[in-house]
Formats: structure tokens, sequence, C-alpha cells
């Protein structure tokens, strides 16, 4: 089970916390409440009824406890020597009318926003968690991909179809990491052995995965906030899998009709693959031969060391972005993390892109002409996603600054134990084991990455997210 470490911020800094969180929202220009008009469409909006009727096939949704935003949900069998993978879809783009208030608020967004003091949603909780959501035991239109694996794991077969679906089961990650454990009967069954061959065929492609352990704000029920700290569970990997698989075969449709939008990451250059190599020789654990995505899997997350390692490697793990093209297939389609092209199709509740992806994707499996509102607004999308991610990117880094420094609050005048991740100069970047606090401090010529350090703690101010730290 992945280690797990939350720790609350004491109640002298509570309210300031909730204060400096509720600033934040300014501070990054977070979106407003939806205007009437949005809300009233949202509330209003009905998709047309699928031809195709798949309630009879036991589809299941697998999200983090509580969510209520569900895109996905999937069905797995076995066919012969090898599987039949349904990937169900919520159909926001049958709900959403192109150009109206729904869709203009949603492009102001971009993405769902999961702040600590409460989510700042895409679209209005009334269509992403009730109407469009995949919830259990409610008849919902979706768009349903089917994939033929062989014994591999190979994809051999891609279907995309609109249908009418009903979930079954609501699944949460713990359960479910729990009961497969357990040898319980479960819809996820098959995800283990399914998402490993996946997770074969990525890295024989020449993919790689970071997998850095989560640090994530919590809000008890009492109001107080918390840092919680994890390594993901194997089945969110495994569950990734899936997501993967449907994100390739969404790029492949796009690129074979030479219209769509990519999710795109350039392959780390020599000069960055010899930087890390210099890095892991220094941290005690080399990487020497192989790629460096088989290098990343074979770490011990475990081992204090590896920690550094991965920070190190995020140099590797830059320049994602996303490319619109029209006409012809653009000069750069691989998601080098992937190794393979790749777009983001899989979450339409979440993300805005999703819903140009999908219904791209669904005319060209039905040999429909691309509707026009698709192409003239296509140009746009990565311009809005770019500006949406930077504000995401903002809110998460100052929230934990916030929350980091109010858990540090009644501790000014004592000293931590802390690990050296990220060297840069004088400075460098280090991690407390106790509470889970990042911080950025001078450091001795001999504070190598992957050391150990002891810090004194000098000051803390909650209302700005700061803290000083000084090495003993």
């Amino acid at each position: 089970m992945p280690q797990r470490r939350s720790h609350v911020a004491p109640s002298a800094a509570q309210s300031e916390l909730a204060t400096a969180l509720a600033a934040l929202r300014t501070e990054i220009d977070a979106p407003a409440e939806f205007s009437p008009e949005a809300l009233a469409e949202a509330a209003s909006a009905t998709a047309p009824t699928p031809d195709l009727d798949l309630r009879d096939i036991a589809f299941a949704t697998l999200d983090p406890a509580g969510s209520m935003d569900l895109d996905q949900a999937f069905q797995l069998e076995r066919n012969g020597s090898g599987y039949t993978v349904r990937y169900a879809i919520a159909d926001v783009p049958s709900f959403v009318a192109p150009g109206g208030a729904l869709d203009l608020a949603a492009r102001a967004r971009g993405e769902t926003l999961y702040a600590a003091d409460g989510t700042i949603p895409l679209h209005p909780p009334v269509l992403s968690e009730d109407h469009a959501s995949l919830l259990p035991d409610q008849d919902r239109p979706a768009l349903v991909w089917t994939f033929t694996l062989d014994a591999d794991g190979s994809a051999t077969g891609t279907r995309l179809e609109r249908a009418l679906i009903r979930s079954r089961a609501k699944l949460d990650y713990a359960s479910v990491q729990s009961d497969l454990d357990a040898g319980r009967d479960s819809p996820a069954a098959l995800l283990p052995e399914i998402g490993r061959l996946r997770l074969e065929q990525e890295a024989q492609r020449g993919g790689a995965s970071l997998n850095l352990p989560d640090e994530e704000v919590v809000r008890h029920d009492d109001g107080s906030y918390a840092i919680e700290r994890r390594t993901p569970l194997p089945v969110e990997d495994w569950n990734a899998q899936l997501s993967l698989l449907t994100g390739m075969a969404a790029a492949q449709l796009m690129l074979e009709a030479k219209v769509g939008i990519l999710r795109t990451m350039p392959q780390p250059d020599d000069a960055a693959f010899e930087t890390f190599r210099r890095q892991t020789t220094v941290l005690g654990t080399p990487w020497t031969t192989g790629r460096y995505g088989d290098y990343l899997r074979g770490l011990d997350r475990d081992d204090p060391r590896t920690l550094p390692i991965l920070e190190a490697a995020s140099a590797l793990f830059r320049g994602a972005g996303y490319v619109a093209f029209d006409g012809a297939a653009p000069a750069e389609t691989v998601q080098a993390a992937i190794g393979a092209p790749y777009a983001h199709a899989t979450a339409p509740l979440r993300r805005l892109v999703d819903r140009w992806s999908l219904t791209i994707s669904l005319a060209v499996s039905r040999g429909e002409e691309i509707p026009g509102w698709v192409r003239e607004s296509l140009p746009l999308v990565p311009d809005l996603m770019r500006a949406s991610a930077q504000r995401s990117s903002t809110l998460n880094a100052r929230t934990l600054d916030l929350v980091e420094a109010a858990l540090l609050a009644s501790h000014v005048g004592e000293t931590f134990d802390a690990v050296v991740i990220r060297r840069n100069g004088a400075r460098g970047t280090v991690q407390i084991e106790e509470p889970p606090v990042t911080a950025s401090v001078a450091l001795p010529e001999t504070a190598a990455a992957g050391s150990t350090v002891r810090l004194s703690l000098g000051a803390v101010d909650v209302a700005k997210g700061q803290v000083s730290f000084a090495v003993v």
C-alpha cells in the first residue's frame, strides 16, 4: 500500500489560511460564478437519445472517492486469447451548444480547478455532476470506444459509437485496490492483467512515466486543512492505461483525417540526457545503459534516494503543449513520455479540449463532415488550454505554499531534517519529512542533491505563504 502522511495546520493559523486561500482566487484571476444564461443552458440541456442502446453492458466508473464528475466508464472481458475493452466517455458535445453561453463560459475556464477551499468547475455542477456525469444506475448518452486487444495487449481493432449506457457501479481506487489484493470479485478484475500488458507496450514504444509522489491539500470536515503525501496505487497506473489507449486512438483518427488537436511533448535532447546521467551518478543510482523509461520504472520507490532522482528527471518531461492542425499533419506529432501520437479525449467534463477531440473523432469514425464550428474554433483551443494550465499551475503551487506555511506556523525556532532534492547554484530545494514541506534554502557547498541537511525555521508568514529556513 502507498505511504500516506497527513498533517493538520494548528487551529491558530486556520482562519488566516482560509482568508489567504480566498484571496488566492482573485490573485490568479479565477473565473467568477457562471452567468445566469450559462446556468440556464446547463439546467435545460438535454442530449438526443442515441440510436445504439448498450445499457445491457455492465459498465463501471473508477475515480477518487467522492468524485461526482464521472467522465469515464469501462467494461473489460476476455476475447479468446485477448480482450475486449469498452471505454465510455461522457457525451459532453451533445449537451453543449456551440457558441452558446455555456460554451463561452467553458472556454473562459479551460479546465476544472481543484482549489483547497472548493472546486472551480469547467461546467455548472448540474451538468458536470448530474445530467452528463456517468453516475450509477442512470441512463446516460456516451461516446463508447470498443478496443480489441491481442494476447500481448496490442490494439488490433477500434470502434467509436454514440450510445446509451447505464453504469452499474461507482468504484474508487482504494476500495478496488483492496478488492484486487484480496482476490475479491470486482468489475475491475481484469484491469491488472490488461494494465500490465499496456505498460509493457508503453515500454516497448520507448515511453516513460515519472510517477512522482502526490502532495495533496485536503480539507477536513471541521474546515481545517492538511497536506497528504501519497504514492499512487498500482490500480491508478493500470486505469490510466485505458485513458492512454483511448487518447492514442483519437490521435490516430485525427491524423488520418488531417484535422485535429494533439497533446505533444518533445523528446529530451542529448544535453538533457547527459545532465540527467551525471545527476544519477551523483545521487548514487547511476543510469548507465538502456532507455530512460526503463531506468525510471526500475527505481525503488521506497528508497529515499529515489525522490531526488525523480525530481531531476522532471527536466526530461518539459515542453508539453497542444498542436492544432487542419489540412496537413503537424511536423511534431509524438508525446515523448507516451512514445506515440496522443490526444486528450477522455475527460470532457473537466477539460475543454476533449470536446473538440471527441467531436472530430466521432465524425471521422462515421465518415461524416467535421462540424464547421469545430474547424472555425480549432486554432483558438491551444491558447485557451495554455492559459488554463498556467492558472492551474499557479493555483496548485501557491496553495501548497500557503498550507505549508500554516503547517509550520507553530514551529518557529525548531529544527528539521531535510533531503536536498535539487540544487541550483547557491540555493536548492529541500524536502522535509515531518511535516511534509518543500522549501527553497541557501545551501553550503557540501550539500549535494540527495544529501541530508539540518534546518532551523526562522520565520513564517501564513498570509503570504512564505517560510524562512537556514541550514544549521
